[in-house]
Parts: structure tokens; sequence; C-alpha cells
């Protein structure tokens, strides 16, 4: 870019409007779903913001089919990693490395940052969001980490945010790739404002407006959505029952196949039977394992998972032969939704099939996000 400060055109676009500066992601033929050129964008123009004292805060919107808002972000372009996986093209392992270091950024994002996470947000939409100072839903949100659909696991920081779930819903939400609407997503944590989606517009007029250098810049900001916020938080979605968390707080794949089973969620244990046995049962360690890192050793973990899962060695298997180019396979490239996973159950999986996930491919001092650390307060 020619000028970091101002993206006019393309996928992204990015202005600064008195003391803000405003990113919408601009690709909505395929609901804004992220490109390495995205990323790159994004990442160079938070970077020149981060120094920029104009700025003093940053939004985040998607573009939808018929104007502003309408979609946020439908995650990565799993498209692209399908035939960049099958043929060896590096590009794949750039975007990971470079997607996962702008989710940390965003995490630790020194200006308040807002992102409007109305319409779809799942996988990489997801890591751009949960790292935002302020995260805004709408009744036409729909939020949701399906990764397992397509043998991958729930990346972008997913294990980070989604551990930090109360009970077992994170498990839950990771391993059925179950959809939240806004007010779901208040309850689950994983949305801070919940607001009409007829208000987006006018809300986003008023972010140049607003005296962002005032402490309480975020909360006078979203004062007006305080009852809605409060009452979805204290609303629980009806499918979210007690019996539903203590299965999926069993210590491992079958036993929370057993508990489904035998408490009769009957939709639960079919939206399992639908994806990867095997990276169901990566994606549980995942989460669990977790719930006791920080966001930087958690994303590490996300990128030796992601080469494991494109590269599963330890199986001796190729790329073309992974879940996740099969399951991408079946989902977007022949659409036929019929993937032939390997091994075809969870009960066939093995823990010598899953632990090697878990092993780093690269010495520390050469791991590609060796440097992410969190900020010293």
């Amino acid at each position: 870019m020619n000028d970091p400060f101002s993206i006019p055109d393309g996928d992204v676009l990015a202005e600064v409007q008195g003391s803000v500066g405003l990113i919408t992601l601009n690709r909505a033929k395929a609901l804004n779903a992220l490109s390495l050129g995205m990323v790159r964008n994004l990442t160079e123009v938070l970077l020149a913001w981060a120094q920029d004292d104009r700025v003093q805060a940053v939004a985040m919107r998607g573009m939808g089919k018929e104007g502003a808002f309408g979609a946020f972000c439908a995650g990565g372009d799993i498209r692209f990693f399908h035939t960049a996986a099958l043929a060896g093209d590096a590009a794949l392992d750039d975007f990971f490395t470079e997607e996962y270091r702008l989710n940390h950024l965003i995490h630790h994002y020194a200006k308040p940052c807002i992102v409007f996470m109305d319409g779809v947000v799942m996988g990489g939409g997801m890591g751009l969001a949960q790292g935002a100072s302020l995260r805004i839903a709408t009744e036409r949100t729909k939020m949701a980490m399906p990764e397992t659909m397509i043998g991958l696991f729930p990346d972008v920081g997913g294990g980070y945010f989604l551990s930090r779930c109360d009970g077992a819903l994170g498990e839950y939400l990771g391993l059925t790739g179950q959809m939240l609407n806004g007010a779901e997503a208040v309850f689950a944590g994983l949305a801070d404002v919940l607001m009409d989606s007829a208000s987006l517009n006018a809300l986003w007029a008023q972010l140049p407006k607003h005296h962002w250098s005032q402490p309480d810049a975020l909360e006078s900001f979203s004062a007006a959505f305080k009852a809605a916020t409060h009452q979805a938080l204290a609303t629980a979605p009806a499918w979210w029952t007690d019996s539903l968390n203590q299965a999926f707080s069993a210590a491992d794949m079958q036993g929370i196949a057993q508990a489904l089973k035998a408490a009769g969620h009957t939709q639960a244990l079919e939206a399992l039977h639908k994806r990867s046995p095997l990276m169901l049962a990566v994606t549980l360690e995942q989460i669990r394992r977790a719930r006791a890192m920080n966001l930087s050793d958690e994303l590490r973990m996300e990128r030796d998972l992601v080469r494991h899962s494109f590269h599963p060695l330890h199986l001796q298997r190729t790329p073309a032969q992974s879940d996740t180019v099969e399951g991408i396979r079946a989902l977007a490239v022949d659409k036929d939704h019929a993937p032939r996973w390997l091994p075809a159950h969870i009960h066939e999986v093995t823990a010598d099939m899953v632990t090697p996930f878990f092993n780093s491919p690269w010495p520390a001092d050469a791991h590609p996000l060796r440097d992410l650390q969190a900020p010293v307060v």
C-alpha cells in the first residue's frame, strides 16, 4: 500500500475518520472469507494505526451483498486451502502463520477495537472478532466454529476463547459446530453487546464523533444496549441443559458419545457423527489443554496442529489423504457432502493417532510463531 492509513478499494477498505480507523471487509460474494492478501492488508493497517496518534480507536465490519453489514466474515478461503495443500504451495503455511499473528495482534491491540458481528461470523471471522475490546452482536448474528465438519479444528485462537466459556459449553461448540444467534453469543461470553441490526448504520456513523480518549469510552458507546445485553446474559438457550453440559464434560470422545446416547441427546450425537472422528478427538484435547495456556502458547499449539492436519505424517498419509483435505473436498469442492473420514468412527480413534498432533514439528527457536508473547503490563 502506498498510503498505510487508507485503502480506498479492494477486499479490505480502510480509512481514518475523525479519531477512528474504520475497516470494512469487502468480499461480499464470498461472505468476506479471508485470503492471504486480506490478512496482510489488515495486519499492515492495524500496525500502522497502532503507531498513529490520530487514531484513538479502530472499528471493523463486513460488507453484505446488499450493502454494509449483513455479513462479517465466513472464515478462511477453504477452496484456497484445498488447492494449496494438493499443490504443496508454501502460501498455505504463510496463511496460517500470518493469520494467527493477526489474531494475536487484535487480542493485544493497545487501542480500543470494536467489531460489528452482524450476519455470518465463523472460523477466521471469529479470529478477527474475539480479541476485540467490544464485540457487538445482533439478532442476525450467525456465529459458529464449524471446523470439525471439514476435518480441521477450531483454530484462530479457538482453543483459547472456547475454553474460557462456562462449563463444557466450549467443548460443545467446538465439537458440534452449533450456530449461535446474537443473544446466545452474549450468553456464551463470545459477544459483549446485543443490539438491533436496524441501528447499525447510525452507530457506525457515530463512531468518528465519539470521545474515544475518555476512560469510559467503550462503556458509554454501548450504554444504549445494556438492557438487551443483560437479558441475553441471564437467558440460557433452551438447547443448553445440565445433562448436555455433563455429557460434554466426559473424559474423552467415546465417553461423550456414550453419555449423549444415554441421555437421549440425539441431535448432538448426530452432529458429531457427521464430523471427522479423528479431528473431534484432536479438538477435545486442544480445548482441554488450552484452559491452562496463555494466548501466545495456545496459538503456537494451533500452528503445530494445523501443520499436522495438512501433513499427517505420523499416520503415514499425504496431504491429499488427510481428513482436512477430504473434508474440504466433500463440502466445498465436489460438494457431495459425503466425506470419507479415516478412521470412520469415534471408537476407532486411538491416543497414538491424536497425541502426535501436539508434538511440534519445529524446535522452539525455529517455530514460526516463536516471538509471540503477551505485552508487559
